[in-house]
């Protein structure tokens, strides 16, 4: 039944949620847009690359949260600066992420399985921790529902290949409704100390637990990754 549910049965689920989500909430995406344009500026949309089923990268797409602040050289602020008072309301209840249900609707995703990180995540993590993408990422998973962002890289990724094994209907089922508490709650959206998530990168590196130049060798990685992908 389990193997009937993944290669089948979730796909037609997903693709009902998210017509039935983006449907019902057509008011919520109007409303949601017109204050990103007024609080933000355009563009609405913010699209990122991501790694998803097998690896293979696509573009997620979220409501912006950040403005595009960059300092005498071009560069991007820090992300504490450019995050707005909006931007973190937005996070905190989760309505940045409505539009990932178009995602879900073509394929991309899957309204429940582990989290897309980024592509700069995924050099950084073991092969044993890649299998995660054996299955869709999804909108919500069950590191999601167990700290989100506010644990350790190791136990996220834990949370995610345990998930791989117990796969189903009735635990997805559990997740999802799981889910609703933890958006409700409003905690565990960033690492503490932190204004937003920490990259895998970053954290390793903070935690001490690789070296400077192990850094940037798996940043280059990440970067000739998305050159291969084309988009």
């Amino acid at each position: 039944m389990g193997v009937i549910y993944r290669k089948y049965v979730k796909r037609l689920l997903d693709i009902v949620i998210s017509l039935a989500v983006i449907t019902g909430l057509s008011p919520v995406y109007i409303v949601t847009a017109l204050l990103v344009r007024t609080k933000l500026g355009s563009p609405v949309l913010f699209s990122q690359l991501r790694p998803g089923y097998k690896e293979k990268i696509f573009r997620m797409y979220k409501f912006r949260s950040m403005t595009d602040e960059k300092d005498e050289n071009g560069k991007l602020l820090p992300d504490e600066i450019r995050l707005t008072p909006f931007g973190a309301k937005l996070r905190s209840t989760s309505l940045d992420e409505l539009p990932e249900m178009f995602n879900i609707l073509k394929g991309d995703m899957s309204v429940v399985g582990p989290r897309p990180q980024l592509v700069r995540d995924i050099v950084f993590m073991s092969e044993e921790q890649r299998k995660r993408a054996l299955t869709r990422p999804g909108l919500t998973g069950l590191a999601q529902i167990n700290g989100r962002n506010a644990i350790s890289w190791e136990k996220k990724l834990a949370y995610d290949l345990e998930y791989i094994q117990k796969e189903s209907f009735l635990y997805d089922l559990k997740i999802f409704f799981g889910t609703f508490a933890a958006v409700f709650r409003r905690d565990d959206i960033n690492m503490e100390g932190e204004a937003t998530a920490l990259d895998m990168g970053d954290w390793l590196l903070k935690e001490g637990k690789i070296s400077e130049e192990e850094y940037r060798q798996k940043q280059q990685e990440a970067l000739e990754l998305i050159r291969e992908s084309g988009l």
